[in-house]
């Protein structure tokens, strides 16, 4: 089972996190199965950019992004080569790390 480590995080993730994870699953989910609340206003969908992740290791083992998913990403803050939304990056077999950026672009977050 590969791991996710969702490195400190001020808000959703003070102390950072080492997470099993199943192949197949977005990483996303996975942080909000294990009580990272990153934000997602669109509700998955690829929408929005509120699930903007960089991914620091394990970047090449993810499928590539489709073209919705880049159009999106080009409207996120901070956006950097090995970006991604949560909701689209599936897991495959390999460890990744994982940054949560410090700001993102939703004016309204209604989970706090």
């Amino acid at each position: 089972m590969p791991q996710i480590v969702f490195l400190p995080h001020e808000e959703l993730c003070p102390e950072g996190a080492a997470i099993e994870a199943k192949s197949g699953e977005t990483i996303l989910n996975v942080a909000l199965q294990n009580g990272i609340s990153i934000p997602h206003a669109c509700e998955k969908s690829c929408a929005c950019t509120t699930c903007h992740l960089v991914i620091r290791e394990g970047f090449d083992s993810l499928e590539e992004s489709d073209e919705l998913e880049d159009d999106m990403l080009d409207k996120a803050w901070g956006l950097e080569p090995e970006s991604r939304l949560g909701c689209q990056a599936l897991i495959a077999d390999e460890d990744l790390i994982v940054e949560i950026p410090k700001y993102n672009l939703n004016i309204v977050n209604e989970d706090h």
